[in-house]
């Protein structure tokens, strides 16, 4: 009972919807997430949870780099590929959308809302997930400023914040 209520609460919690995605010896693998924070700006630090079954968990620990793509309000499709929810065209999750490489090797989305290309400093596993701990390298900015949001186990947009343009 107590998982289930959790679980429903936290459906309830709006989160930015990201493709992490890792490149290097281990193989390039991307799987969506939305837990997601900055950890510190001095130096540029964030993290990111994935299930530990992920194929991308095992990948960025071996990789040792990732990139969060975090997604615009029309990219829907792209994080229902990579959480399995509509079949991969071609089965790979990755021909659903135009890529590049990252400095680090990481696969970085070319229509993003913004990415940070990261290198690996820690990870530990916290009952299902990792928690990777990022030391940022590069950031990039896209074209569109509306981010992709998840809540109520559906998709949506923020409306009532301004347009990131006016705020730099």
């Amino acid at each position: 009972m107590l998982r289930e209520n959790f679980v429903n609460g936290m459906s309830r919690v709006p989160n930015s919807v990201s493709i992490v995605t890792t490149d290097g010896v281990a193989g390039r693998f991307g799987v969506t997430v939305s837990a997601t924070s900055s950890v510190s700006a001095e130096p540029p630090t964030l993290l990111v949870c994935v299930h530990h079954l992920s194929n991308a968990s095992k990948a960025i620990i071996e990789n040792g780099v990732f990139c969060v793509n975090l997604l615009h309000n029309e990219a829907s499709i792209v994080s229902d590929t990579f959480a399995g929810r509509v079949p991969a065209p071609d089965g790979d999750k990755f021909s659903c959308a135009t890529w590049h490489k990252l400095d680090s090797g990481a696969p970085a989305i070319d229509d993003p809302l913004v990415v940070f290309d990261c290198q690996l400093m820690q990870h530990m596993r916290i009952n299902t997930h990792y928690i990777f701990i990022g030391s940022v390298l590069t950031v990039e900015f896209g074209k569109t400023t509306r981010p992709l949001l998840h809540a109520n186990r559906s998709y949506g947009t923020s409306w009532l914040f301004p347009s990131a343009e006016r705020n730099h």
